[in-house]
């Protein structure tokens, strides 16, 4: 299938083939028919591409204030390094579409193969995967080509309902561009009279064309128009929808708005306030928040359980919902709105005629061909491995650590050889691959997984999938690191255990790079010379995550499953032993799996103790670990894993390596025959359980767990 992606980096417009997307439980897959391209969002994000470093930096000052805090405490060396990756990326655009249901997930409820639906949050593709709560049908009567606009319409809706005004009120809606006269309409639609304003003359002549009142905005001469057009009270609310950085909208919104009236911002525009205006007439100010209540929750567009109907009335799916029975049922007119379509082909002449240069827009549509067919078979990019010599990679997942982490660390250790790469939506793992050198392309974990050329599988994918994707590598013969956690339950370490016993001369191995670090190996020498039980502190500053981060969710095991293994792992190799008992402090307000500040008292099979303390909360610019180790005679301490004090001394001191190429080392001599292909799995193993019953035990009020 074809996709139209942005580079971040430079503004560039693609139109790349990727394989079919696959869907999960609570999506659907979508064969496009149209798609609106929005001019206020998509403009605006292709413009933040385009812009140099300076103008991108100046455009965000809240992204350039954590490069700073990262600076601090990872280096200047390695943080640009993180920019210039997190700049390297493509970006697929669109987000309001209509078209087909070929493919419906198992937990999808109300949607069948065949409806014809308007759709939320997808790109400009030929599949689209579409959430279930933002997958609508479409009523009879009503064209693919109308449908399209629902998502961008159930902005201008959300917005209408911010305002809150009863039937027979009066609104303003300032900026008519696609929402805005989207507005006009459904707040006439409604039983509300409805004044439009732009600075430019063609729009306001077409929203007066529709039997609208509009002005050009001329200043106190419009605003003398509104009041006498308000019987001198001034309008209830005002709908901002225009997109400037300026913040002149909102003092002109201020002026034409009677006393108590309403603001409400749905555009991108300038929020610098000046108080008395706003203090003399009490205005209330709202923003709308995208398509309505459910955005960007992730339990609502991503695993789709809505809101019951009597707390949250209209949810983002209901507002098309409505969008949808508006034009049903002929109260809304949108298909006219179309002023500009094209064939997916020609989709960059579709971002030309949003900047204005194909003459004054509207809607802007692309179509698409009746003839595109599901096919995920691997997109191959270069030519097949050539050589046995080295490891055949296959990597499933294409994220931010699978680029920035992995991918580099294999590149460092040589020896390997990309095949083959795989995400679910296909764009990520393109970019990747094109990047890095990796011969094909996938969607379906399974192609990878079955490549006759893939002697390792490496799993870099949210941590649920992790267990079933071992399982079924292992299963097929191939040897397998997964980046920790290796399973969130102990029924799925149970399972990979007896998959690993079942395995015949197989690699299997957790990404635990701390224990190869550089000074880890410095320190296990040092101690070496001694017997007798070690005292460690781990103290990790993990900094916090935004809420809609994908590790704040029970399903994928939380920070404590998925990031405290690592420490608990390292303090084991340090002592040399395994972990027994492990005691959880910090999990008194809220489930253990969601936890993000906790302390964890490990001991260890030869009477060694740990204490690992794991803050969100700490300086951003202070060091992320520090790790002190007490015993056998010896006072030690790794600063960030930058520096080693051995006994008061500086032993070592460079550049931080945690590991992960000497790891990548190991694996693979591991594959090639030249090291012990079983690499630790007990203790792996061993690690993941105390972790996981750690949890576990806290969850059910138990403080502490044996073994």
């Amino acid at each position: 299938m074809r996709q139209v992606i942005q580079s971040v980096k430079s503004g560039d417009l693609k139109l790349v083939e990727i394989p079919t997307p696959v869907i999960g439980p609570t999506e659907v897959l979508v064969r496009t028919t149209r798609s609106v391209v929005s001019a206020g969002t998509e403009r605006a994000v292709r413009n933040l591409a385009k812009a140099s470093l300076f103008g991108k930096a100046k455009a965000r000052p809240d992204l350039v204030k954590q490069v700073v805090q990262r600076a601090r405490a990872d280096g200047i060396r390695s943080t640009m390094k993180a920019v210039r990756t997190r700049l390297d990326e493509d970006m697929p655009l669109g987000y309001s579409a209509a078209g087909v249901a070929v493919e419906v997930g198992e937990h999808v409820a109300g949607i069948r193969p065949g409806m014809r639906v308007a759709t939320g949050g997808a790109g400009h593709g030929e599949f689209q995967v579409v959430a279930a709560n933002l997958c609508v049908p479409i009523p009879d009567g009503v064209s693919d080509e109308a449908a399209a606009f629902s998502t961008v319409a159930a902005i201008a809706l959300q917005g209408l309902r911010q305002a809150d005004v009863q039937v027979g009120g009066r609104v303003a809606v300032i900026g008519l561009g696609l929402v805005g006269r989207l507005t006009v309409r459904l707040a006439s639609a409604a039983g509300i009279d409805v004044v439009g304003l732009d600075v430019s003359e063609w729009p306001v002549e077409q929203v007066k064309s529709e039997g609208h009142a509009a002005h050009v905005d001329t200043g106190a001469d419009t605003t003398a128009a509104v009041l006498d057009w308000s019987r001198g009270h001034g309008v209830d609310a005002v709908l901002l929808t225009a997109a400037t950085p300026s913040s002149e909208p909102i003092a002109r919104s201020v002026e034409i708005l009677r006393d108590r009236g309403t603001l409400v911002v749905v555009g991108d525009v300038g929020m610098e306030l000046e108080r008395t205006p706003l203090y003399e007439k009490e205005i209330t100010i709202r923003l709308a928040r995208s398509y309505g209540p459910g955005r960007y929750e992730r339990s609502y567009e991503e695993w789709g359980v809505d809101y019951p109907i009597g707390q949250v009335r209209w949810s983002e799916g209901r507002n098309v919902e409505a969008v949808l029975d508006l034009q049903s049922a002929g109260r809304l007119d949108i298909e006219d709105l179309v002023t500009h379509r094209y064939d997916l082909d020609d989709a960059a002449t579709a971002y030309e005629a949003i900047e204005g240069t194909h003459g004054p827009f509207v809607g802007v549509q692309l179509r698409y061909p009746d003839g595109a067919t599901i096919d995920r078979t691997p997109i191959r990019l270069s030519p097949v491995r050539s050589s046995k010599k080295t490891v055949g990679v296959g990597l499933l997942g294409a994220g931010n650590y699978a680029k920035m982490t992995m991918v580099p660390a294999l590149k460092s250790a040589g020896g390997y050889e990309f095949v083959s790469v795989a995400s679910a939506g296909g764009a990520s793992a393109r970019h990747l691959a094109e990047r890095h050198g990796f011969a094909s392309v996938a969607t379906d974990a399974t192609s990878v997984i079955n490549n006759d050329d893939v002697d390792l599988v490496m799993i870099a994918t949210p941590h649920s999938t992790h267990a079933d994707l071992v399982i079924r590598a292992l299963q097929a013969g191939k040897h397998v690191f997964c980046e920790k956690p290796l399973g969130i339950t102990e029924d799925e370490l149970d399972a990979i255990e007896a998959a690993a016993s079942a395995a015949s001369g197989q690699l299997l191995m957790v990404g635990f790079n701390r224990r190869f670090a550089p000074m880890i190996a410095d320190v296990r020498d040092r101690l070496s010379t001694a017997a007798g039980p070690l005292v460690m502190s781990y103290k990790v500053n993990a900094g916090s995550l935004p809420d809609t981060h994908w590790f704040k969710s029970r399903t994928e095991g939380g920070r404590l499953i998925g990031e405290a293994c690592h420490f608990v792992d390292t303090c084991a190799a340090i002592a040399g032993a395994e972990p027994v008992s492990v005691a959880l402090a910090g999990a008194h307000r809220t489930e253990a799996t969601l936890v993000e500040d906790f302390v964890l008292a490990v001991t260890f099979a030869d009477g060694s103790s740990a204490s690992i303390a794991y803050a969100s909360g700490g300086h951003p610019g202070g060091p992320k670990e520090r790790v002190t180790i007490m015993g056998r005679g010896h006072t030690l301490e790794i600063d960030d894993y930058r520096s080693l004090h051995a006994d008061g001394d500086q032993a070592l001191s460079g550049a931080q390596d945690k590991g992960h190429a000497t790891q990548f080392r190991r694996v693979r001599d591991a594959v090639l025959g030249k090291a012990d292909l079983r690499l630790d799995l007990r203790d792996q193993m061993a690690v993941s359980r105390a972790v996981v019953r750690a949890v576990g035990a806290a969850g059910i009020g138990r403080p502490e767990i044996s073994d």
